[in-house]
């Protein structure tokens, strides 16, 4: 319980918490903005400007790094998880759903009548590297904010 409670106050979750909570919030205003239609659903969707994986992972990243010191094991292991991770989120996640829209093409167009089993497949995965990066710069301004 006291390892539970010690989590559940530190400064470092917290900041981590919020910045993917005001990314996601962030997704769906520009979603409104832009088209004038609200859609919650984005709140809980992957993919989009900024990237919220990025703006987390920055966010703890930064904290680490300003608690731990720059230099420390800690941090480089937050750093090059980090890196990885939205590596992954500009590059395999983005081209899953690139190949994703292809097949939802395909499949609309051969079987544009029959219904498929399981619908269509998710084309919003990854994320661009312009979304990577103001997710990044965004976890990063908080983290500083927050410290």
């Amino acid at each position: 319980m006291e390892t539970l409670i010690a989590v559940l106050t530190n400064k470092i979750f917290y900041a981590c918490l919020i910045s993917w909570i005001s990314s996601q919030t962030i997704k769906v205003v520009l979603h409104y903005i832009q088209y004038r239609k609200l859609d919650l659903s984005l709140f809980y969707e992957s993919g989009g400007m900024p990237s919220a994986h990025s703006a987390t992972v920055s966010t703890l990243s930064t904290m680490i790094g300003m608690t731990a010191g720059w230099t420390s094991p800690v941090f480089m292991v937050c750093f090059c998880f980090s890196l990885i991770m939205m590596y992954d989120a500009a590059g395999l996640r983005r081209a899953a759903g690139e190949q994703a829209k292809v097949l939802n093409r395909i499949i609309k167009e051969m079987y544009h009548d029959h219904r498929l089993y399981g619908g269509r497949l998710k084309e919003l995965v990854g994320h661009t590297p312009v979304e990577v990066i103001a997710g990044s710069v965004y976890g990063i301004l908080l983290a500083v904010l927050c410290f």
